[in-house]
């Protein structure tokens, strides 16, 4: 019998979690050094999984199947496609950072207070969540896969509701009860989606008899499953409900400026560049596998959904005097770009859509631990309280502008590849909703470019001019992150050769063409 590697790869963090949990409390600085190696350890299973992933081989490979719930049809079963290999890679090799830039944020407090800020726990949490993004990734069953889409938000909630930055450390009763709504709100808005998906995933199986995706693909392909039309519709709404929740796409969104604006930065980042993909993939695995008919229907009013995500979000991006509001509006104009490069129906789209959610986890990590590491030097995220910092720690205004650039999608950077390739497939089918996404790159470069100058430019501000540059780990943290953007900007091959042919195989699902480009005839 072969290695379970995927298995592994999910169960690592897992264990990892309960013995990080496990240590004494005492032993602080041994609980953050375990979690790190067990994600280091993770991320060379990635590694493994991604060397021997064959993009030309079957679609979904490594796979593992074995009786579980046999009496509801429900399986153990595991297996990765292009798509999932590279969310999976970028999960394991986000989480060291993660790790490494939160080092110190659930230390003690040292401000007299009596409270506990729970080191262990705070580490366990996140590979708890890791464990369960991966093996969402990894799902090929139905009803596993919604297990762990809505088991991850027990450790979310906790992670935003108990952990707050150092902006609002302290007894601060207020600060607290931020924290608290916006845990709340995360919970509340997803657990909606996840009931509301639980009734289709039962729907699901009442017409389908079990919940192999993989054994129901092939039934509709070749007729053997046939769903009536109505039936179809209601089941595809109920998925896509759950993961427009999970994406964001607007108007379900409100959830995340506040979760990602409470939190610690390395817990925001770990929220937009980790969690939220779990929807733009879903989206991709099962809405269009298994609904088909239904994702053709309901494009027109997605895509327009998707483009008022991307000027929305941009338009209040740049109305931010938040730090890390601004870059949680970012985001949702940036999921917007994702969720029209699905739903586009091209191949150029679907490709840019999966190499978007790269590059968007790597740019938005870059982005906002740089910003967490600001904050914690003086203490606020409000946009007005910075003022020439380039001037006393130019490596952070340096990394900061680079991971702002990204952000906007500056040619040479990897986040310019995947926007263009969206706007590419968009225009060849739906030309204007192509021009009218064209007007949140505008927009982008206006917030970012504010940003940057607001807080870095211009005089330095007497409550700046102490700040320090960037320490020995935080540069551990940034300069990787820098690297990856330069180098999947120059050259994204290594990402677009594992991630095509499985765009190949979801534009086939759906019986779509790339349509033909119109060219006049010679005269």
């Amino acid at each position: 019998m072969s290695f379970p590697l995927l298995t592994a790869t999910a169960a690592l963090p897992a264990i990892g979690a309960i013995a990080t949990a496990a240590v004494p409390a005492a032993r602080r600085t041994a609980a953050k050094w375990l979690a790190l190696l067990v994600s280091l350890a993770t991320l060379a299973l990635a590694i493994a999984v991604l060397v021997r992933f064959d993009p030309d081989g079957a679609r979904y490979q490594l796979t593992e199947s074995h009786a579980w719930i046999a009496d509801f049809g429900v399986r153990y079963e595991l297996g990765v496609d292009g798509i999932g290999v590279a969310l999976l890679a970028l999960t394991a090799l986000l989480i060291p950072f993660i790790i490494l830039a939160g080092w110190h944020d659930a230390d003690p407090l040292e401000t007299g207070s009596k409270r506990w800020r729970p080191t262990q726990g705070f580490f366990a949490l996140i590979l708890a969540v890791e464990a369960m993004v991966i093996i969402s990734f990894e799902a090929t069953d139905v009803f596993l896969f919604y297990i762990f889409f809505e088991a991850m938000l027990i450790p979310m909630y906790f992670l935003i509701g108990g952990f707050g930055d150092r902006a609002h450390a302290g007894s601060d009763e207020k600060a607290a009860a931020q924290r608290s709504y916006a845990a709340v709100k995360f919970l509340l808005y997803n657990l909606v989606g996840g009931l509301i998906m639980l009734a289709a995933v039962i729907g699901l199986y009442v017409v389908a008899g079990n919940f192999s995706l993989q054994a129901i693909a092939e039934a509709r392909a070749n007729g053997s499953l046939d769903m009536a039309t109505n039936t179809e519709r209601w089941l595809f709404l109920g998925f896509f409900f759950a993961f427009a929740v999970k994406a964001p796409l607007w108007p379900l969104h409100t959830w995340l400026p506040n979760a990602m604006g409470e939190a610690t930065a390395p817990v925001a980042v770990l929220i937009t560049a980790v969690v939220d993909k779990v929807g733009t993939f879903a989206m991709l695995r099962f809405c269009l596998q298994l609904f088909p008919e239904a994702s053709k229907w309901a494009t027109p009013a997605i895509l327009v959904l998707a483009v008022i995500s991307i000027i929305y979000g941009a338009l209040l991006a740049v109305g931010q005097r938040d730090i890390k509001r601004l870059v949680a509006y970012a985001s949702i104009s940036h999921f917007g770009f994702i969720i029209m490069g699905i739903f586009a129906m091209t191949s150029q789209g679907q490709s840019g859509a999966t190499l978007y959610m790269v590059n968007h986890g790597i740019s938005t990590a870059a982005l906002m631990l740089v910003a967490g590491f600001l904050i914690s030097r003086r203490g606020s995220r409000l946009i007005a309280d910075y003022g020439g910092v380039q001037k006393v720690a130019p490596v952070l205004a340096g990394t900061f502008l680079i991971g702002g650039l990204a952000t906007l999608s500056l040619p040479g950077l990897a986040p310019f590849v995947s926007e263009f390739l969206v706007l590419v497939g968009t225009f060849a089918r739906y030309p204007a909703i192509g021009i009218i996404a064209t007007f949140g790159i505008v927009l982008a470069a206006l917030y970012t470019l504010v940003l940057y100058q607001r807080t870095m430019t211009g005089p330095v501000k007497p409550e700046v001019s102490a700040m320090p540059d960037l320490r020995a780990r935080e540069l551990l943290v940034v300069a990787p992150l820098v690297v990856l953007l330069i180098f999947l900007g120059v050259y994204p091959k290594p990402v677009t050769d594992i991630v095509n042919p499985a765009v190949k195989s979801t534009m086939s699902d759906v019986h779509k063409k790339d349509p033909k480009p119109e060219v006049e005839a010679a005269k």
